[in-house]
């Protein structure tokens, strides 16, 4: 019996850990997988997608111009619920913490379809840190059906919050099987970017710094004093690059360029594809961060990590040694910063790699539980 299986996917971080599970998935006889983009960030969705040679089976185009939140969930809910009446998909899989995510979740549950939640159970405990990635993430646990946490640590959180241990399968993170196998592709094919790429330009001889920034709740306040802080980094270390791929969002881009775009060592791209930013990742002497992922891609390089929040759902990653939390004050990035640019011992310590979030086989784990529990769906309706 072959099942259908819908992916629904938003954003390029979704993309990103979604992207080598759907390679996993096209190869099981058993599965049929339809991937439905809701159009989230279509620029750079589309980039990883290429990426990984894969194309969404349809777009629902949701996105408008300063649009809310709620304008947001008010298109999906409605896209997504005519999709999932045409296709009549036997399990949706969605992923994280995005607006997508659970909006997908919600559509699913009222109309009586099975969900899988993939990087399920990762908690901070404060609805409004990462705001509202928390509370999508926890709104789709109770939906889902099958969860895969990504750690025990993971697991425990939907333990405690009353899910039952045989919805739950502990893989890994599937953003460690697309980096290691970028990195791996880049490293044996030889890649390097191309004459015409902004990082064509980079100095090879001097030290990178690579930078990213996008969370709403830094919004305001917060991006003005990191952007302080890299202003401040950037004059006092003339001769170590500050590469920063700027968000599109409009309150980022407003923030960062009004702020550091006259800087000569300072280098504002655009967002780049995965390739160019694993590669980014690679070259990099330490990065700085605000995202979720990064958290977990960069100690797997073995790069020193300096998040820009408060607080991380990611309480693993900091037990390595390799990731510091250091929130958005000015004073304390341009410290922590300073500290692993001038001593050489403090960077030692963190440039080493630490991988709490899997081997690489994340993917495979879901898929095979994945069948397993279809089959045994199916067999009980009989």
């Amino acid at each position: 019996m072959t099942y259908k299986v819908m992916m629904v996917f938003g954003t390029r971080p979704e993309a990103i850990k979604m992207a080598p599970l759907a390679r996993v998935l096209r190869t099981m006889p058993e599965l049929q997988l339809h991937i439905c983009s809701t159009g989230q960030h279509r620029e750079m969705l589309q980039q990883v997608l290429d990426s990984f040679e894969l194309k969404a089976d349809e777009d629902l185009d949701v996105m408008t111009q300063n649009q809310s939140l709620n304008g947001l969930s008010q298109q999906m809910l409605g896209k997504l619920d005519a999709a999932f009446s045409r296709l009549h998909p036997d399990m949706v899989l969605v992923h994280g913490d995005t607006t997508t995510s659970f909006i997908a979740a919600l559509a699913a549950f009222y109309r009586k379809i099975p969900v899988g939640h993939v990087e399920a159970g990762l908690r901070t405990g404060n609805l409004q840190q990462p705001w509202p990635e928390e509370a999508n993430r926890r709104l789709t646990g109770v939906i889902a059906d099958l969860h895969f946490p990504p750690t025990k640590k993971a697991r425990d959180n939907l333990l405690r919050e009353g899910t039952s241990i045989d919805q739950i399968e502990v893989t890994g993170n599937t953003v460690i099987d697309a980096l290691l196998w970028m990195r791996d592709h880049l490293h044996e094919s030889g890649w390097q970017p191309a004459a015409d790429s902004p990082l064509a330009a980079l100095d090879a001889d001097k030290r990178l710094v690579l930078i990213t920034g996008h969370r709403r709740e830094n919004f305001g306040l917060g991006f003005q004093h990191i952007c302080e802080a890299l202003a401040e980094l950037a004059r006092r270390y003339p001769d170590v690059q500050f590469v920063y791929p700027v968000h599109l969002n409009p309150q980022v881009q407003q923030a960062v360029y009004g702020l550091l775009a006259d800087k000569p060592n300072i280098h504002l791209i655009a967002p780049q594809d995965y390739q160019h930013f694993v590669w980014l990742m690679d070259r990099a002497y330490l990065i700085l961060t605000d995202s979720g992922g990064i958290q977990e891609e960069a100690p797997a390089l073995g790069k020193p990590l300096l998040v820009l929040r408060k607080v991380t759902e990611r309480p693993s990653v900091l037990e390595g040694g390799t990731v510091m939390l250091v929130g958005t004050n000015t004073k304390r990035i341009v410290g922590e910063t300073s500290t692993l640019l001038d001593d050489a011992e403090a960077h030692a310590h963190m440039n080493r790699v630490y991988s709490p979030y899997g081997d690489g086989h994340a993917s495979e784990r879901i898929g095979a539980r994945l069948v397993a529990w279809l089959h045994e769906h199916k067999a009980s309706e009989v």
